[in-house]
């Protein structure tokens, strides 16, 4: 990878996923290298039931025509499940989108080359309504099968 000056840190510790998704995925396609820090903190908006009970179903589609074939594969590490979220708003089938997630890296907690660097909040990804119920993406990710 390219040196730290070249790379914008974010922290998702606290920053609501969808939000945080789509200011990632519009700087990325500006040209942006972006690491994402901390993504089993990040949070997702709704009843924590309503949001396990949607990721549930998505991770139990099946074919009619081969029910041992499973369909769509959805992660369950919280990593893959932030990186996912911001390839949904990429052009990914394009070659453009293609090349801006390759921008981008997500880690779990924050690697040594990355613990003394200046890390940005993204101040429209914070919360404002606080009478909301969230869920971070790492008790989702551990309530669908990921152990840790």
């Amino acid at each position: 990878m390219s040196s730290l000056e070249e790379v914008i840190v974010i922290d998702a510790d606290g920053q609501v996923l969808g939000r945080l998704a789509s200011i990632v995925a519009r700087r990325l396609l500006n040209g942006e290298r972006i690491v994402i820090v901390n993504a089993e903190k990040a949070l997702i908006s709704g009843k924590p039931s309503s949001v396990l009970a949607w990721y549930k179903d998505r991770l139990a589609k099946r074919t009619h025509y081969n029910p041992e074939k499973t369909g769509p594969k959805h992660p369950r590490r919280p990593d893959n499940i932030v990186k996912r979220a911001v390839r949904g708003m990429l052009p990914r089938k394009k070659p453009r989108g293609r090349e801006a997630l390759r921008r981008l890296r997500v880690y779990i907690g924050i690697p040594d080359e990355y613990r003394n660097a200046p890390k940005i909040k993204i101040r429209d990804a914070i919360p404002k309504n606080t009478r909301i119920k969230y869920m971070t993406v790492g008790e989702l990710a551990s309530l669908v099968g990921w152990r840790a």
